[in-house]
């Protein structure tokens, strides 16, 4: 199973990547990650995006896919993956694209949760961290406010400056901005299989699941 996986911030993407990597025992590719790891274990692909990152300048799409190769050429993509995070332009998915048909790569399912942008503002803002050991709720959810479920600490709730309704709004925008070109144009190439991430996180699952079972 090989997925391209779309998703706004919020939208649970990465909540379902996790179950869908271990549902079908395929790698999680997470370009973030991925960017991170090449860099600290230095490979050739890493040196060249340390220089650009000390330069304070963006990652270019080359060194990107570049990454993205080596990754797939890797013993823990042979049954699959799902490919978190890229493409985010129309040039990127051109390049993945060109990438896939070198490296003989078929069969990519495409496939983007989507959701209200209300309930996903509502949803993001309500996020909060214990400052003590780092674990996220939904303030909502937190039945005692005052002492973290996990490490009894008290007081400890915040909202990341990045979870402030303003940051949330700009994040979703740049999102539509980005990322509809990109799934318009996979429309007229390949099918996108589209999925309402609102509800239960077990339903979203069952929903993703029944609608790759038939293009199996």
């Amino acid at each position: 199973m090989r997925i391209i996986l779309f998703g706004s911030p919020g939208v649970g993407k990465g909540t379902q990547a996790k179950i869908l990597s271990s549902k079908f025992n395929i790698a999680h590719i997470s370009t973030g990650d991925i960017l991170r790891k090449a860099v600290k274990d230095q490979t050739p692909m890493g040196i060249k995006a340390q220089s650009v990152l000390n330069r304070g300048e963006l990652v270019s799409d080359d060194i990107m896919i570049g990454l993205i190769k080596d990754t797939l050429q890797q013993p823990e993509c042979k049954n699959g993956f799902i490919l978190d995070g890229f493409p985010r332009s129309t040039a990127q998915a051109i390049a993945l694209d060109a990438l896939l048909m070198e490296l003989n790569i078929k069969d990519i399912h495409l496939l983007a949760i989507t959701a209200d942008e209300e309930e996903l503002v509502q949803r993001l803002t309500q996020r909060r961290v214990c400052k003590q050991c780092g674990s996220l709720f939904n303030y909502f959810d937190i039945k005692d406010k005052t002492n973290c479920p996990v490490c009894d600490a008290g007081n400890s709730f915040y909202q990341r400056d990045d979870d402030s309704e303003k940051v949330i709004r700009y994040r979703i925008e740049i999102y539509k901005n980005t990322t509809k070109p990109v799934l318009d144009y996979y429309e007229g190439r390949k099918k996108v299989i589209y999925i309402n991430g609102a509800g239960e996180v077990d339903n979203i699952t069952n929903d993703i699941l029944s609608k790759l079972e038939p293009d199996k």
